[in-house]
């Protein structure tokens, strides 16, 4: 019996929404599929992570941590630790680490899906991340608070991610899709 399928649902929702990426849709839902939980971090195979596409009032701008441990501007997010509502990962990851009150999943359709290699640090090997990531809207007060897992953070302006050399690829990726989602209206 496959895990979470609420999740199962969004991620045959997204392969439709963007069939260049079902390859990638296909090997989130054999995750789901799997024997061991992937909702656990102890899960070195690979395990699910939940991230916020955490966007300002204006809809121009995005909340990006410069993380801690890997020493890049990213969205923010962390581990499921159990939790199968991927949505609600996002949005308590986004809040724990941005201090932001009045948060909100914009829907919960999945936004976008990046699987990522993440190294060997300390006693814990390498393993991947499947990272679901979520539009996460600001309320009014957008002061954010930088905490222990950030070196800072910062609103970048979407439409300048797509042409920074040094923005992640998934970065660039989100803010593409972002762009043409406003422009389309959805």
């Amino acid at each position: 019996m496959p895990y979470a399928p609420e999740l199962q649902q969004q991620l045959q929702a997204y392969r439709r929404r963007w069939p260049a990426e079902s390859a990638v849709a296909d090997a989130f839902l054999a995750l789901l599929d799997d024997e061991a939980d992937p909702f656990l971090r102890e899960r070195l195979a690979g395990h699910f992570t939940g991230s916020a596409w955490l966007v300002g009032g204006d809809g121009a701008c995005v909340l990006l941590t410069h993380h801690r441990k890997l020493g890049r501007w990213l969205q923010l997010g962390g581990h499921a630790d159990g939790q199968q509502d991927m949505a609600q990962v996002a949005l308590t990851e986004a809040r724990e680490e941005s201090g932001l009150p009045d948060l909100r999943v914009d829907a919960d359709a999945i936004f976008d899906l990046d699987r990522h290699w993440i190294p060997e640090r300390g006693d814990v090997p390498g393993h991947w991340h499947y990272d679901v990531r979520y539009v996460v809207r600001a309320g009014a007060d957008e002061a954010f608070v930088v905490g222990a897992e950030s070196l800072a953070l910062a609103w970048r302006d979407i439409a300048g991610l797509l042409d920074d050399p040094g923005a992640d690829e998934s970065m660039r990726r989100m803010a593409g899709k972002w762009l043409r989602c406003t422009r389309e209206g959805g």
